[in-house]
């Protein structure tokens, strides 16, 4: 016998996500994966599931470029070869090692794999990486202050990510090796297979303008395929839920932020590790003009599509000002209606409204707010 409550959730859901496949058919996501999602711990069904997701998004006429990381995998392989990976503030030290291990895990093994989970999901996928067709040119990163927060030449050593002092000041530098700060994009290539109803799979290692390759942090380059893109939104799929006032507490999600409130958890020291280039990055994303940007938990069952799809999201969006309209859009979408949610400009602490005041759920998308 038919389970009637399920039929009648089912047909609710797709009811409540139709005004946003209308809202989002032809506009773009950039959607980065991290190497925790794609590793061996997570398994090749979580991959799949992903990809799963991804291929709905592309099945209702969603532009999706999909960028991945590898750190995961670099760092098991360099310590298969013998040597520590080093980072500075949740940022990877590329030696000449850590380079060929780069090019091996981010060109070779993940992108390699990622193209035949697509394969195995019918999602029809072409694999590149910034180097191909001029997508991304870079500029070998010279010694810089380490960033606030860390001590001088943190997880320094020998050569490449070694401290030294700037002549004369005496202030600490840190040198990161072959990484690269992205200097510009050109999107065609990544347009020309959109328009050709194609998703991009796409590793972030880069070239300066002579050829010599560069390790792009991949939060960074996806923010900057977004803002060249156009794309409505960034998506960061990620080992944590979301935001988190408390580190390693689900229960402390920040459900929704704006620049001001991310500045706040910087400062309070929220947003450690990986999730200080990840703010970064989403800061000059919405900075470039991308409308949105969400942080949703790899490991959530169905989280991307539950994050664009609902009024209620389950990770964290952020907007630029959400004083300013951000507040009151329900969940992952646009919905209209001008009931906010508590906590619309910060929740009590300053940062951010957290779980427990969710985004407002009222209203539907409607096409004024694309």
């Amino acid at each position: 016998m038919k389970d009637v409550g399920q039929q009648s959730a089912a047909v609710a859901a797709l009811r409540q996500a139709v005004p946003y496949i209308r809202l989002f058919k032809g506009k773009t996501f950039v959607v980065k994966v991290g190497g925790a999602a794609l590793g061996a711990e997570a398994g090749a069904r979580a991959t799949v599931a992903v990809l799963e997701q991804v291929l709905v998004l592309h099945q209702v006429g969603i532009r999706v470029v999909l960028v991945h990381g590898g750190g995961a995998q670099s760092s098991a392989l360099s310590r298969a070869l013998g040597a520590e990976p080093r980072f500075v503030a949740g940022r990877r030290v590329t030696d000449d090692a850590a380079l060929e291990v780069a090019t091996m895990v981010l060109n070779g093994a993940v992108n390699t794999r990622l193209l035949a989970a697509c394969r195995a999901v019918g999602l029809p996928a072409v694999g590149l990486s910034g180097v191909a067709a001029g997508l991304v040119e870079a500029r070998r990163r010279g010694p810089v202050p380490p960033p606030r927060g860390t001590g001088a030449g943190a997880g320094a050593g020998a050569g490449a990510g070694a401290s030294a002092n700037l002549a004369g000041s005496g202030e600490q530098l840190v040198d990161y090796g072959h990484v690269g700060d992205i200097v510009a994009i050109d999107p065609a290539v990544l347009e020309t297979l959109l328009a050709a109803g194609m998703v991009p799979v796409v590793s972030p290692l880069s070239a300066d303008e002579g050829g010599a390759l560069l390790n792009v942090n991949a939060d960074t380059a996806a923010a900057a395929l977004a803002v060249a893109l156009r794309a409505e939104k960034l998506l960061l799929l990620t080992g944590a839920p979301g935001i988190l006032e408390r580190s390693g507490d689900p229960a402390s999600l920040v459900s929704l932020t704006d620049l001001a409130g991310l500045a706040r958890l910087r400062e309070r020291g929220c947003l450690a590790d990986g999730m200080l280039p990840k703010a970064s990055s989403i800061e000059a994303a919405l900075r470039g003009g991308v409308r949105r940007v969400h942080i949703v938990g790899a490991a959530v069952p169905d989280g991307l599509l539950a994050e664009v799809f609902t009024n209620e999201g389950v990770g964290t969006l952020v907007v630029a000002d959400a004083a300013a309209g951000g507040a009151s859009l329900p969940g992952a979408g646009e919905p209209s209606g001008a009931g906010g949610s508590a906590g619309a400009g910060g929740s009590s602490a300053g940062a951010g409204t957290t779980a427990g005041a969710r985004r407002s759920a009222s209203g539907a998308a409607t096409e004024d707010e694309a």
